[in-house]
């Protein structure tokens, strides 16, 4: 074993005040994921209990099988919006009768569970999960449809939440409704164009129309039971397979459906026997500096993450701001690329090229572990060719096949987060830490770049140049860009799949390893071309 070995001391004070800074940014967080917790607020989860319903987390809880892990995704959707946080909706990975499922719940406490432009994005990206890993998809389904003050920006795009249902059943990936409450109108084809459908008696209905509707259109009288009762759709439309006589008995139901579907996942489960790290996961609070410009090293966090902390290291002399090497995590073979020192140079982008390469002829997916300013800028750097060796690297994740697991940990910047495989490069997972930041280059930068570019502008022209009106511009840009970097910011526009502790990065890692391999594993064999 190649055990990577560890500077990290507990009683500097350095880590203290690393540790702290963690722990307050952890604090905030928790007061954010609080807020998708509460829904729709005590007045009307209170009206929801009274109505003898359960909670869209309770309904969660009740369908997986008992004392295994939910991982949510997407809590923070909306954030920073109009809208509530969460998005009205729970979307997540977790086991049903041992197998993984994709699980979505709709929170009716949020206007009764209608869908706002959040909520459809946090919609598309479930699903999009559950396509590209080939996880059966649950649905659990309460809501009034669209939010209709918001239509405009929900109608045209939604269309995609109907056509990615029909996709999953085309791609042979098991689809299950199960409706609570309300699934009307456009939500109607929730249970219409999934594989099967569960009922609950006298509170599920599902219809086109309800009965304003219908008697605005037509002139027919007609209410809830007839149009689209659970019952008439058990007994007379036929849309509905299974009749549940409560929330308990669909969800019940739900689970017997999952097990009859005979699901078989081509990959393997996690190793229950794998080694843990050698090193407290709980020192993984205090290794991110508060100040990002401050480098760390990575191969501290990689040592409290992957099994045994066994690390065999690729081209360790070379380029070194660029940790990368093999190791396993929860028994699952990764590839690593870590950051080392925050800037990409040559070397580090051709060290990376051939690592991904080698990655996709041994089949292993990767891990990208982001602290990067960027690729190196600078006359040296230009003439050296930073531009080809970085376009390199990003074309080598642009067609890498294996899956790409992406955690953010300090900074995530410029060009360096798309070599990194940032979100636009599609990463079957990407988590955050609570000490990230993205954006096009970090505040100061930015705003410099921006006062630089007047200045020139100015002198061009034969202006004076106003310094009091150039400083208080500058101040303002660097708290803008400084506020749209932050993790809550990102993850609320679902650039990310959530922010998490870095306590538990080990174990979101193994949980999206353990995903990812419900879909065969399977590396490019070829590549755009490379300009050397």
């Amino acid at each position: 074993m190649t055990v990577l070995p560890t500077r990290l001391d507990p009683a500097a004070p350095e880590y203290a005040a690393n540790r702290t800074a963690m722990l307050d940014k952890l604090a905030a967080l928790d007061t954010e994921h609080a807020k998708a917790l509460a829904g729709g607020g005590p007045k009307y989860v209170e009206r929801h209990r009274k109505r003898g319903k359960m909670l869209a987390r309770e309904r969660i809880e009740a369908l997986l099988d008992p004392d295994t892990p939910f991982l949510e995704l997407s809590p923070l959707a909306a954030w920073g919006s109009d809208y509530p946080v969460g998005a009205a909706m729970v979307t997540g990975i977790g086991t049903v009768e041992g197998t993984e499922c994709l699980i979505t719940a709709n929170d009716p406490t949020v206007r009764g569970g209608a869908s706002n432009p959040w909520t459809l994005r946090k919609a598309l990206r479930a699903n999009e999960i559950a396509l590209r890993n080939r996880l059966p998809v649950v649905n659990l389904v309460e809501s009034g449809g669209a939010d209709l003050p918001s239509q405009k920006e929900i109608f045209i795009p939604g269309g995609a939440l109907f056509r990615d249902l029909t996709r999953l059943s085309a791609a042979g990936i098991p689809t299950i409704a199960v409706v609570f409450g309300n699934s009307t109108a456009g939500g109607a084809y929730v249970p219409g164009m999934s594989d099967h459908t569960i009922l609950v008696r006298e509170r599920a209905k599902v219809f086109l129309g309800g009965p304003p509707l219908v008697k605005m259109a037509t002139g027919e009288e007609a209410d809830d039971e007839s149009l689209g009762g659970a019952e008439m759709h058990a007994r007379i439309s036929g849309l509905a397979d299974q009749f549940a006589a409560d929330e308990l008995d669909a969800l019940r139901l739900a689970r017997r459906t999952v097990l009859r579907l005979n699901w078989r996942k081509p990959g393997p489960q996690p190793d229950p026997l794998a080694a843990p790290p050698r090193y407290a996961e709980e020192e993984l609070l205090g290794i991110v500096p508060g100040d990002l410009k401050v480098p760390f090293d990575p191969r501290e966090v990689i040592a409290r993450i992957v099994d045994g902390s066994d690390f065999d290291e690729f081209k360790p002399l070379y380029g070194t701001s660029l940790a990368a090497g093999w190791a396993r995590i929860h028994g699952y073979p990764v590839g690593i690329l870590a950051n080392a020192q925050g800037v990409l140079f040559s070397a580090e982008s051709q060290k990376a090229t051939q690592f991904i390469q080698l990655a996709n002829q041994r089949d292993i997916p990767l891990v990208f572990l982001h602290n990067t300013t960027g690729y190196m800028v600078g006359k040296q750097y230009e003439q050296g060719g930073i531009i080809k060796h970085g376009a390199m690297m990003i074309n080598a994740v642009s067609n890498s096949r294996v899956p790409h697991l992406s955690v953010l940990m300090g900074a995530s910047y410029g060009a360096g987060h798309y070599g990194m495989c940032g979100r636009a490069y599609e990463p079957r997972f990407l988590f955050a830490w609570p000490s990230a930041k993205s954006a096009v280059m970090g505040p100061q930068q930015l705003a410099g770049v921006l006062s630089i570019v007047a200045r020139q502008s100015a002198a061009a022209k034969g202006q004076p140049y106003d310094e009091e009106a150039d400083a208080t511009i500058r101040a303002m840009v660097e708290q803008q860009i400084e506020a749209e970097s932050l993790p809550a910011f990102l993850s609320g526009r679902l650039y990310d799949d959530g922010v998490i502790d870095p306590r538990d990065t080990r174990t979101v890692l193994g949980l999206a390893l353990s995903a990812v391999h419900g879909a065969p594993v399977e590396g490019a064999r070829g590549y755009g071309v490379f300009r050397m």
